[in-house]
């Protein structure tokens, strides 16, 4: 029996992004069912929809939980054998699903794939949020192949490849729904913002496998909900960061690396000054003392103690801003950053 996929788009006040790019997700969906999870928008995408889709699946969730909340709320609702976390600011193309799926298929231990995330605004190159398939750094910092920092590579067949990875991106993200509630869903105290490497790096604790197939090609606006700029997003990823730290490393590791984010955070922030962006500043230090203020709550909840995940045993930020490596291909042992320690 073929496995069943749904196709979940959660939105909040994207109405313009869904007159823009629903026709094509229900053209190349392959029949598969398609569900739009209402994130509580005031901006009438639910009327919208009802006029020119009303054979779509509806969720209405009654308040803004974010992209973790909004996602957990509506995946207890839907049974499906995989689900596709798609961003409502994603163009797909054809034959965007099977690959993937058929990928998946192969190893029941895969629980979560990414396609080729390329720009909407730049097709030639790699999209910031999730390119190629996501690494991590030993300290939290996250890249991807294709894209490190503000750095995007020109897409030229050189992630055409199935591999596998440390994340895959939440903008159109595959994942077994088996896999995806034994490790609890998303985290919701993260509300939105690298939740999805929460996710990811919880799952290969759990010893499952996260890839990315370049069969697969979609395009991402990115930003659609929260651009970069916003201070908002600053606070979330400085304190999203630490929180997934310090819930995932092994215990003898947790202080040391939290006391040296504090001292880059530090510099980061100095960076920002330089620039006259207080308000972000502002957000590095707001994310910290929340941070501070969660820590019993993340003691309490006790995770995992010892497993070493695959991390890049490396700082990707000395290599990219010391050493002036901007390319993955340029990193430094590489090739060995998804292979767990001993």
């Amino acid at each position: 029996m073929a496995s069943s996929v749904a196709i979940v788009i959660l939105n909040y006040n994207g109405r313009h992004y869904l007159e823009k790019f629903l026709p094509n997700i229900v053209r190349y969906s392959d029949g598969h069912d398609i569900w739009i999870a209402d994130n509580a928008s005031s901006d009438q995408s639910l009327v919208w929809l009802q006029q020119h889709y009303p054979d779509l699946h509806i969720l209405e969730i009654a308040e803004n939980k974010g992209y973790a909340g909004g996602y957990n709320e509506a995946l207890r609702q839907i049974n499906s054998d995989y689900y596709i976390l798609l961003n409502s600011d994603i163009e797909v193309t054809e034959n965007w699903v099977a690959p993937v799926i058929s990928f998946m298929d192969s190893d029941e231990k895969i629980a979560a794939c990414q396609p080729k995330i390329l720009a909407y605004d730049l097709p030639t190159h790699f999209e910031y949020a999730g390119a190629a398939g996501g690494y991590m750094d030993y300290l939290g910092y996250p890249f991807c192949r294709g894209r490190i920092f503000d750095t995007r590579e020109e897409d030229q067949a050189q992630y055409d490849d199935e591999k596998d990875v440390f994340w895959a991106t939440g903008a159109c993200l595959f994942v077994r729904a088996s896999a995806f509630h034994k490790a609890s869903g998303f985290d919701e105290s993260f509300f939105a913002h690298m939740e999805e490497i929460d996710l990811c790096w919880r799952l290969l604790n759990l010893k499952y496998r996260i890839t990315y197939c370049g069969k697969s090609v979609v395009y991402h606006v990115g930003g659609g909900t929260l651009h970069k700029s916003n201070p908002r997003k600053t606070f979330l990823n400085y304190r999203n960061n630490l929180i997934m730290l310090f819930k995932n490393l092994p215990k003898g590791r947790r202080w040391k690396t939290v006391f040296i984010r504090l001292i880059l955070d530090g510099i980061s922030s100095v960076r920002f000054m330089a620039t006259g962006a207080w308000p972000d500043v502002i957000a590095i230090i707001r994310a910290h003392y929340a941070f501070y203020r969660m820590i019993p709550m993340l003691v309490k909840q006790n995770p995992r103690t010892n497993y070493r995940a695959p991390l890049y045993y490396r700082s990707v930020v000395w290599e990219y801003f010391v050493l002036g490596k901007h390319r993955f291909n340029q990193l430094t042992g590489i090739k060995s950053a998804i292979t767990p320690k001993s």
